[in-house]
């Protein structure tokens, strides 16, 4: 019998998309009604594929599986840092898959390295290829609790340079595309070389690539016609078509691997249920015996290279122009019309670089008082980037300095090691991906060039942001209104800059929107990256009116930087606020703040007390821009929501008053006045997203409401009505397993699925399977016990259960399989 392995192997990453200053991934519109991307492909891709369906052949779901168990795959390691602050259910499923994976693959993990931040790796400086791969190699360590044997390279961009690093640091193998590959031999030498390039090499087999430094790596060049047909093809529309497309022809030399590689994000983001189709094919062909899946390690340890590869070096799997997508106008593009170009690509290359030799010419000078060996140091400070305790920063600390440092020393010595991470962050790969330098994958590096040139004035003393600047002009932008890349930076970016002062005013202005705040001091609290204490605070408030005064110092979590400041801030009403905040060495006295601005806040003097905060501070006031953007919109939401609430009891009348004659006018088949459709349609809107966040929703107000919309032919926004009661059923699904014989839990659930049924839009119930299946397995054989045993209880949540599980779409076992 044939030998046959398949190995499907999975890319999943994401851009970093953290504020360089906050560490955190702020509000983005473009992902509603999602916080930001990386949640809503997190909800569409990474989670389903730890938490995949496997259907019945009634179409209920029969069980649930992790697809990473079975699969080959790498994360990003700034998407799985995203993933275990943000979503710790999938973060912990994935490094479970691997756990699990090794035991089913002979010790070989299904999980491997990727390169830290997705710079192009051949386009880098050695010093930052290095880093780049230790880092990676790092953070696989930090999380895997093992070492990788493979490295995935960002966009299979490929040189020798690269797998010398690789090969250097211990990896067996990497991944690459096959029109990657020029010739082969057998590693006897025994043949000549045979031309294999346009993609004609054998897939099925591993090559070595013998090195110049005498080292040698394995290499593994994936099926391209498969791997772009479920990319790109439709492939994944039906599950038994990938699996049968799996199953390679047979060979007569022993084993061979089939195998595919794609953007992890396609089975689920990309293609919608595309998790299901994999977890479809991979069962259907072990258990009908077509093929034995594996991973690239295992199969590597079996069937060790019999030849050698030489390489197209300067080549990558997503530009036939090799890297030229990273630094020239190669023609690749996202899809915009005639007229577009990406010229702005190597200018902005260009202005990094030399952002980059500015910084490093004096990095070395600088840190070199301070660190033994300062380039060993920024390849150490990935162990700090993972832990940021003070036990890690510590132990980094007395491993790389010369000597114990001073608090000031200590401070600009993270600073020049924050320095240079950023350096390696504004070199990733997507911010030459697309179309334009405006585009927000390219303003989100330029923020990172922007954090360097800031460090880089602290700590080198010299002022590198006019350079870059300068060197920015000559990316032209394809947008007439954005002009170039310096207008990009001057208007998108150099705005987001923030430094202690800047966070002390965000906590101030928070303050005059918190109604904690008004009884007393405010605790201790962080507020991003940044620990913020107050040593006095005092509070004012006439109505809405308030006005605040105090001292308070922030404290940087990342650089350890610490500074104090005095404060005071006027709220004159709604939205209309006026902050000062000054460093404590030179500010005003608060006993004599305290004397000029009550009286003139007793009596509502506004100009006057603005003028006050003027004289005193000598410094630009601060306004509600000063808060960071989710906290901003909070705010707003806050203030606005009395307008608001007021404009939408205004439409509820004119809707009510109006009412019978819009019947009247669709009995007739008149179109509706397009200012009564409107009034409809936000009322009604905002009475069923209402009535459906409720905790327990009245299945007749619902129905009501969706009726009324109905004969009005009202559109209502389902994704976001969606959302509102998936969070509901979230929150009631996470009930369910607490306790094993509560049948409260049980019947609430049930009841918002059946609410679910009756709605003319998609909601998810996706949680609540998972949740179901969870405690079956936790809970249903001892309830089954019990009822047997004439626990009227159990047998009562058993039905329940039941009707539950039916009423999901799941598989209920007959009661006498369910026994352990």
């Amino acid at each position: 019998m044939t030998d046959r392995r398949v190995c499907i192997h999975g890319h999943f990453y994401q851009p970093p998309r953290d504020n360089p200053w906050l560490e955190a991934v702020e509000l983005q519109d473009s992902a509603a009604p999602y916080h930001d991307w990386n949640a809503r492909i997190t909800a569409e891709c990474y989670h389903p594929n730890a938490t995949s369906r496997v259907l019945s052949e009634s179409g209920r779901v029969a069980e649930i599986v992790n697809n990473y168990q079975k699969t080959s795959f790498n994360f990003g390691p700034t998407l799985l840092a995203w993933l275990a602050d943000n979503a710790p259910e999938t973060y912990e499923g994935i490094l479970a898959a691997d756990r699990d994976g090794a035991e089913r693959f002979g010790g070989h993990g299904p999980a491997i390295a990727q390169a830290y931040n997705h710079l192009i790796l051949p386009l880098a400086t050695p010093q930052d290829r290095r880093t780049q791969v230790r880092w990676g190699i790092a953070d696989f360590v930090h999380r895997f609790h093992r070492s990788p044997e493979g490295m995935w390279l960002p966009e299979t961009a490929v040189d020798l340079d690269t797998l010398e690093a690789l090969a250097e640091h211990q990896i067996d193998f990497t991944i690459l595309a096959p029109h990657q590959a020029l010739a082969v031999r057998p590693l006897d030498g025994s043949e000549d070389w045979a031309d294999v390039s346009g993609a004609r090499i054998d897939t099925t087999r591993p090559y070595r690539v013998e090195l110049p430094s005498g080292r040698h790596i394995a290499v593994f060049f994936y099926d391209g016609e498969t791997s772009t047909a479920v990319a790109f093809e439709g492939l994944l529309e039906r599950g038994e078509h990938l699996a049968e497309r799996l199953v390679a022809p047979p060979a007569d030399d022993g084993p061979r691997l089939f195998h595919i590689a794609t953007d992890g994000e396609t089975y689920g983001h990309h293609h919608r249920r595309g998790d299901m189709a994999l977890a479809f094919a991979e069962r259907w062909l072990e258990e009908r015996g077509l093929a034995r899946l594996t991973v690239y390690g295992e199969f590597l340890a079996e069937v060790p290279p019999t030849h050698e590869v030489r390489i197209a070096e300067q080549t990558s799997w997503s530009c036939a122009h090799g890297v030229e997508r990273w630094r020239s106008d190669c023609g690749c593009s996202g899809g915009h019309g005639q007229g577009w170009n990406q010229a702005w690509r190597g200018p902005l290359r260009g202005a990094l670089d030399g952002l980059r030799d500015a910084v490093n010419a004096r990095f070395e000078e600088a840190a070199a008082p301070l660190f033994t060996a300062p380039w060993e140091a920024r390849d150490a400070y990935i162990d700090v980037i993972l832990d940021r305790s003070p036990e890690s920063l510590a132990r980094f600390l007395a491993a790389q300095c010369q000597r114990e440092l001073s608090d000031e020393e200590r401070v600009a010595a993270l600073e020049l090691m924050e320095m240079q991470r950023h350096a390696q962050l504004m070199y990733t790969s997507c911010g030459w991906f697309f179309d334009d330098v405006s585009g927000l994958e390219t303003q989100q590096i330029l923020g990172y060039a922007s954090r360097v040139c800031q460090l880089a004035e602290r700590r080198l003393g010299v002022d590198v942001e006019a350079d870059f600047v300068a060197a920015l002009a000559e990316a032209r932008s394809n947008i007439e209104e954005q002009q170039d890349g310096r207008r990009v930076y001057e208007r998108h970016v150099r705005p987001m800059r923030l430094d202690l002062r800047r966070v002390a005013g965000h906590d101030v202005v928070h303050a005059l929107f918190d109604e904690q705040a008004a009884f007393g001091v405010p605790a201790p609290h962080q507020s991003f990256c940044y620990a913020i204490e107050h040593d006095e605070h005092e509070v004012n408030r006439v109505g809405e009116a308030a006005a605040v005064l105090g001292r308070l110092s922030v404290r940087s979590l990342i650089t350890t930087e610490e500074q104090r400041f005095v404060y005071a801030a006027v709220r004159f009403g709604h939205h209309n606020v006026a902050a000062a905040v000054a460093d404590e060495d030179g500010a005003p006295e608060l006993p004599a703040l305290r004397e000029a601005m009550m009286p003139l806040f007793a009596r509502a003097a506004w100009p006057e007390l603005v003028q006050v905060l003027i004289e005193r501070f000598g410094s630009e006031l601060l306004t509600l821009q000063a808060l960071f953007r989710d906290e901003q919109r909070r705010v707003l939401a806050e203030v606005l929501a009395g307008a608001v609430t007021e404009a939408e009891q205004r439409l509820a009348e004119t809707f009510r008053d109006r009412l019978p004659l819009m019947h009247f006018a669709e009995h007739l088949g008149m179109p509706q006045p397009r200012v009564f459709r409107a009034a409809a349609e936000i009322v009604l809107g905002g009475q069923l997203s209402a009535a459906l966040s409720r905790p327990e929703p009245h299945p007749d107000e619902v129905a009501g409401l969706v009726e009324s919309a109905r004969e009005l032919r009202v559109p209502l926004d389902g994704d976001s009505l969606a959302y509102v009661l998936g969070e509901v059923l979230r929150g009631a699904a996470d009930a369910l397993g607490e306790d094993g014989d509560d049948l409260a839990p049980v019947e609430r659930l049930g009841g918002l699925v059946a609410l679910v049924e009756t709605l003319p839009f998609q909601v998810s119930t996706r949680v609540a399977q998972d949740r179901w299946f969870a405690a079956r397995d936790q809970h249903y054989a001892s309830a089954l016990r019990s009822a047997e045993a004439g626990d009227a209880a159990a047998a009562a949540w058993l039905d329940a259960f039941d009707a539950l599980g039916d009423a999901l779409h799941c598989v209920v076992p007959p009661r006498g399989d369910a026994e352990p």
